[in-house]
């Protein structure tokens, strides 16, 4: 059997979920997470990382960039996105309490959401403890 790889850009969004998924999983597995997908968002997480010390287990929404949604706050949740191959896992609610009130984007005040396709330094900076791995 000959493997080849794919070019993730060439992924449909459903399928660049599923290879974030699993991608995030093998890093997690390395600090004794097992990694379960839900089919449907539950409390608006994508799956659930189980700890082996049954203790550590955490919610995560998976997403293509920084991003925060008022919809999430409240609800114990982490997000996980790729940047430059680093994987970053940070808590939403914790970081969205440190920028918040700098946030004065339309789609924010209108809909509840914010994103950032580009880590600026100020996000890199915040973010910096929640970097887990460089993958490539």
């Amino acid at each position: 059997m000959k493997l080849e790889r794919i070019n993730y850009k060439d992924l449909n969004a459903r399928a660049q979920e599923t290879y974030n998924f699993h991608k995030i999983a093998a890093v997690l597995a390395d600090y004794g997470y097992n990694c379960i997908w839900l089919s449907n968002d539950w409390n608006g997480a994508d799956f659930i990382a189980v700890h082996v010390d049954g203790v550590s287990d955490i919610k995560v929404q998976l997403k293509g960039c920084v991003s925060f949604a008022k919809k999430y706050r409240g609800k114990n949740l982490y997000i996980g996105f790729y940047d430059l191959d680093n994987l970053y896992l940070y808590p939403h609610d914790l970081i969205l309490d440190q920028v918040e009130q700098d946030i004065s984007d339309k789609k924010w005040l209108e809909k509840g959401t914010y994103f950032r396709t580009s880590i600026t330094k100020r996000f890199r900076d915040l973010l910096e403890p929640y970097k887990i791995a460089n993958i490539s």
